[in-house]
Order: structure tokens, then sequence, then C-alpha cells
């Protein structure tokens, strides 16, 4: 039997500042309004953003609830140390806005 592609959603509380941060890391564009698709540059869909309680999935209903409650995102890339660099270059912003 072979695998079909599956695209995860995740649900999150800023819907635009997540489309940004999840582009700036992975180098990728995003196409769409409410379920936000981040895109590789031939159009295959990376990862798919959804603002918390948008619809009423029972899922994503409740935004208050802790992070990390099993979800594991896994990716493969050819590009893991631009990625790697691009995350550092975003620790290091981080760090001096908050220092």
């Amino acid at each position: 039997m072979r695998m079909k592609k599956i695209d995860p959603i995740i649900a999150v509380k800023d819907l635009e500042a997540s489309t940004e941060w999840n582009q700036s890391v992975l180098g990728c564009r995003s196409r769409g309004k409410h379920i936000i698709s981040l895109v590789s540059e031939n159009d295959e869909i990376l990862l798919c953003l959804h603002k918390w309680t948008e619809h009423d999935y029972p899922t994503m209903k409740n935004p208050n609830i802790t992070p990390g409650n099993g979800l594991i995102l896994y990716f493969r890339t050819e590009n893991l140390s631009g990625i790697r660099k691009t995350l550092k270059n975003l620790a290091a912003k981080l760090k001096r806005t908050f220092i």
C-alpha cells in the first residue's frame, strides 16, 4: 500500500505572526485566508495554519489548553543547514529584543 501525502494543520493563536515566522524559517510563501497553506517553490504544501476557534472543529475550540499535548511535526528538507542558520539568527534577534 502506498502512503498518500498528508498536509498537517496546526491551530495557532496569532495566524499572521505564525505565518510570518514559519515563512522566515522554512523559506516558503503562503496562500489562503482562513486556513493558511505554507507552500514551497514548487507549490507543495508544507504546513497549514488555522486560527484557534475560527470554525467549529472540536479539537480547535479551546486556545487556552496547555501546549505540548503529544503533537509532533516532522519535516524533511534538503536545506537543513540554511534553516538552522535562520533559526540561530531569529534566536539572536529575540535575545536582543528581550534583554
